[in-house]
């Protein structure tokens, strides 16, 4: 079996397994999107911004953002100790401000308010470089078939799990 992880290194290496097996984010954030602190029910995290994230104006996507939410409310919910994410129900996003041009860092916060047998509800809220609030977005994940899936905070055999806590 494999061992119980801290928050913080259990959502890394389930940040690991979404590099690794899914399409979308591999492509969009890797290698410029990184964990700075996980606890029980909050990520924090951030993106470089390069070419690929921004649009014709040269800053920043709304379609980056809106990936950083979803991606942001399944971390949110791994940092409650599921594996498996869940899958979405809802999500829904706010602009503000531009999140910044190339060569900026975006900083995110994301937030599991409520995990319950079925529904899961986060949120997550964006600034730039300046600390300046930018965007924020809600995402609800359906989780009823994560729970039970693994133990909490212990990845299934074989999975890649982090080196650094």
């Amino acid at each position: 079996m494999a061992p119980k992880l801290s928050p913080q290194r259990f959502v890394r290496s389930v940040l690991k397994s979404f590099m690794a097996d899914s399409g979308l984010e591999p492509r969009l954030f890797d290698p410029h999107l990184r964990i700075i602190n996980a606890k029980v029910g909050q990520v924090d995290f951030e993106l470089d911004i390069t070419k690929d994230h921004t649009n014709r104006l040269k800053i920043l996507h709304g379609g980056t953002i809106a990936s950083m939410v979803d991606l942001g409310g399944s971390l949110a919910v791994a940092s409650m100790g599921l594996y498996a994410t869940g899958v979405s129900t809802d999500l829904n996003v706010t602009y503000l401000s531009s999140g910044g041009k190339i060569g900026d860092t975006l900083q995110a916060t994301a937030i599991c308010e409520k995990i319950g047998k079925t529904l899961a509800f986060t949120t997550i809220t964006f600034r730039n470089q300046q600390g300046e609030l930018t965007a924020r977005g809600s995402h609800t994940k359906y989780v009823a078939q994560a729970w039970g899936a693994h133990e909490s905070y212990t990845p299934p055999e074989g999975a890649e799990i982090d080196d650094l806590d």
